[in-house]
């Protein structure tokens, strides 16, 4: 089965994704997930830190089901009832005041550029136009996300970009203060680099470059696709620097699986969207935005970000304790249970491979560095299990 899958993959796919794992879901339960030929893997990656409650929680599976026979679709002509709860949900528990929605992390980030520049032109001041942001950091495949990404690699295939964005290094504060103009609309930044390696931002570089947009009139714009919603150990991550954005952008675990995205903003910068302005099709349809009020229920009855903080202190701890043990460990980072292990050389790839083998699901980037992002309902028994297998795969780097 697994065969015939992989051949129809190569010839009916547009190979954007090269040779895949050579491996086929069929079906989740809890961390869990089970093969074509019912082999049982633990899910250590979460689909790239989107299924934060794991694989077929069953209040989530009730829920969607139930909606599923009720209403998909209507569209954006008429009110939605879980959009505006969701909406509600997202305003009482952050630093926002409004909240849109759309299908996915890219377009929430299109949005978040497309508010701040609207912003400055109703103001009558259209030389605004110009955003900043990091060195390595990725915030979507959309020829304007690309243009924002820092990474050339992304961008090369795709010249001329969208203009107006500038790149520079992430934590270098004269860096910022070099390319800031007065036609700077917007800095866009993730309070950690996920794709790059899971890299945070400095404590005291958000707060300088809070205190820069405030000084020189600039939107702050955190794009926490990857960081919100519990994966760091608060329900969104500035919360852990005690730094607010202007907007915020999230995707990946606010559906748990199901495409949704959102911007969040302040009052002063949102009611520059009017009629008109933006819109989606599909964002914010009772499905999806049903799906989202229901990973906050569960998020709240079961305590989900307090466990991935506490569980991700301990995770960290055990990491760290290897790091003492293997030379070929360098260095150990990140929060809650976005974790990042940086190795020597090609060691993170042989210990993807040798984990794979012994059917734990971690991510891996560049050869050096294994990047763990488990669902966030795992417990120290579930780290304990990991760290023997990983010491086990240590063994023969």
């Amino acid at each position: 089965m697994l065969e015939q899958i992989i051949n129809y993959d190569a010839t009916y796919y547009m190979n954007t994704f090269g040779k895949r794992t050579p491996v086929c879901f069929e079906y989740g339960r809890g961390i869990h997930l089970y093969d074509t030929d019912g082999n049982e893997y633990t899910d250590f990656f979460a689909g790239i830190a989107v299924t934060a409650l794991g694989h077929s929680h069953p209040k989530f599976v009730k829920s969607i089901t139930e909606q599923a026979g009720k209403l998909l679709h209507t569209s954006s002509l008429y009110y939605i009832e879980p959009q505006a709860r969701l909406a509600k949900l997202l305003v009482e528990n952050s630093c926002g005041d409004k909240a849109f929605f759309c299908s996915t992390g890219a377009e929430a980030n299109e949005g978040a550029i497309k508010l701040a520049k609207i912003y400055f032109y109703k103001k009558g001041l259209p030389d605004k136009y110009e955003v900043i942001t990091l060195k390595n950091s990725f915030h979507g495949r959309t020829l304007t996300t690309i243009a924002a990404t820092g990474q050339e690699k992304y961008q090369k295939p795709y010249k001329p970009l969208t203009p107006g964005f500038k790149h520079v290094e992430m934590n270098d504060l004269s860096a910022l203060l070099n390319n800031v103009t007065e036609n700077t609309t917007a800095i866009i930044l993730e309070p950690i680099q996920g794709e790059s390696g899971v890299h945070p931002a400095d404590l005291n570089y958000l707060q300088k470059v809070r205190e820069l947009c405030d000084k020189k009139d600039i939107i702050l714009i955190f794009d926490e696709v990857q960081t919100g919603m519990g994966r760091t150990g608060k329900l969104f991550c500035y919360q852990n620097y005690g730094v607010e954005p202007d907007i915020f952008t999230l995707a990946k675990a606010l559906g748990n699986g199901i495409p949704i995205g959102a911007i969040v903003a302040k009052d002063f910068v949102a009611k520059a969207f009017e009629p008109g302005d933006h819109g989606t099709t599909f964002g914010g349809n009772p499905f999806s935005t049903n799906a989202a009020c229901t990973v906050f229920d569960i998020f709240k009855d079961e305590k989900i970000v307090e466990n991935c903080a506490n569980v991700g202190e301990y995770f960290k701890a055990q990491l760290l304790k290897l790091k003492d043990k293997y030379f070929f460990i360098k260095d150990v980072r990140g929060m809650g249970l976005m974790l990042g292990l940086e190795t020597d050389d090609n060691a993170a790839a042989q210990l993807q491979k040798k984990l794979f083998d012994k059917r734990y699901i971690v991510g891996c980037i560049g050869g050096k560095i294994l990047r763990i992002l488990p669902p966030l309902i795992i417990s120290n028994s579930d780290v304990d299990n990991f760290i023997n297998v990983l010491e086990e795969c240590m063994k023969g780097i």
